[in-house]
């Protein structure tokens, strides 16, 4: 399975540590939000772009800018 995803502004906290949500679909067009902890770059590669890119983010669409915190395990 493959899926495309994008950062948004909302941060969450899951036992203590925050998630970036980011909302994207799969190939077949299934819409996903995942919560990252940690994204990292193998150590040897150049990562200043990847660094830059990490910089943007969009704003949650409306489901997920309505999921509470509570909600999350």
């Amino acid at each position: 399975m493959k899926v495309q995803l994008e950062s948004t502004e909302k941060i969450v906290n899951i036992n203590g540590v925050p998630a970036r949500i980011w909302e994207g679909h799969t190939e077949s067009g299934i819409a996903v939000h995942a919560y990252v902890t940690r994204i990292a770059v193998h150590k040897d590669a150049d990562a200043s772009e990847f660094e830059r890119e990490l910089q943007e983010h969009r704003p949650p669409s409306v489901d997920v800018a309505g999921i509470p915190a509570r909600l999350i395990l």
